[in-house]
């Protein structure tokens, strides 16, 4: 009887405990010092309503930089994780640099400094950032912060299903995706890319022909200087390739590829937490045929 008592005590103590919201202290709502509110997603048209940042994003990871730039504080969430998207911070008095970054990578964000940020395996998906000061003093504060995309989308609309002669061989299992010129490791700091990479995704064949990668541009409009997609089969076999030179990327854009393949054409909280929002819309589809 005592055994099924301690059991039962240890149960309830576990189920009465809160979950640890920042990796390095367990820091309730009620201490909290600093209140963020991640509100939008930055756009020119203010009429659009902020969507939760949640419903974008898998990952959240946030860096706090002191005047020094020594990190003094990470937190690191996911989708899965029980309060995904609250945060509660506490801080001394002091003035800060503030990194945060919304994914959806496999793995958490790597926020090695203000000017560089990787991602797991150097697989880059739609991200959002936010970085600037936060001046933390006695009194509880709070900011209205908005997170900006980071990255540049390149969409493959394949037309072949629409013609009977250019239909996609049933051998092919995935297309993949080798491109030059873009960036898999951010600046926040520049809100950039800051490396030249060599990207490769791979995607399974899509039903709707519609195929989408991501990179962080070097600047607001940068090229992808080559892009090579190959279709392979199950063995990994090359079935077809086609080489894109230059194609055109911008931040916040997409920039959309449409043809054959196979043919001969070719909220604000007052708690002591932050809750992040963002608005899924691209600025603009750039359209281009092949």
């Amino acid at each position: 009887m005592k055994q099924l008592m301690f059991i039962a005590l240890a149960l309830l103590l576990a189920a009465c405990e809160k979950p640890v919201l920042d990796n390095e202290d367990a820091v309730t709502k009620k201490d909290a010092n600093v209140i963020l509110h991640f509100k939008q997603y930055e756009q020119e048209s203010f009429t659009r309503s902020a969507t939760d940042i949640t419903e974008l994003c898998l990952r959240l990871n946030i860096g706090i930089f002191d005047a020094d730039g020594t990190k003094v504080k990470t937190v690191a969430q996911k989708e899965s994780d029980a309060g995904y998207g609250t945060v509660a911070l506490t801080l001394a008095a002091g003035t800060y640099q503030l990194v945060v970054i919304a994914h959806n990578g496999e793995g958490s964000a790597t926020i090695t400094s203000t000017e560089k940020v990787t991602f797991p395996n150097n697989k880059v998906t739609d991200t959002f950032y936010y970085f600037g000061d936060l001046v933390v003093t006695s009194e509880v504060q709070s900011y209205d912060l908005t997170l900006t995309r980071a990255v540049a989308m390149f969409r493959l609309v394949l037309t072949d299903d629409e013609m009977p002669d250019d239909e996609m061989p049933a051998s092919v299992a995935k297309l993949k995706f080798y491109y030059l010129g873009g960036s898999s490791t951010f600046s926040p700091k520049d809100g950039c890319g800051c490396v030249n990479s060599k990207q490769t995704e791979i995607r399974p064949v899509s039903d709707d022909g519609i195929y989408e990668i991501f990179t962080l541009p070097h600047t607001e409009d940068d090229v992808l200087t080559k892009l090579t997609v190959t279709a392979l089969d199950q063995n990994d076999n090359i079935i077809k390739e086609k080489v894109f030179e230059n194609v055109p990327v911008s931040r916040n854009q997409v920039t959309r590829y449409t043809g054959s393949f196979f043919g001969s054409a070719g909220g604000q909280s007052s708690d002591g937490t932050f809750r992040l929002t963002a608005d899924p819309d691209w600025d603009s589809v750039n359209d281009y045929t092949f």
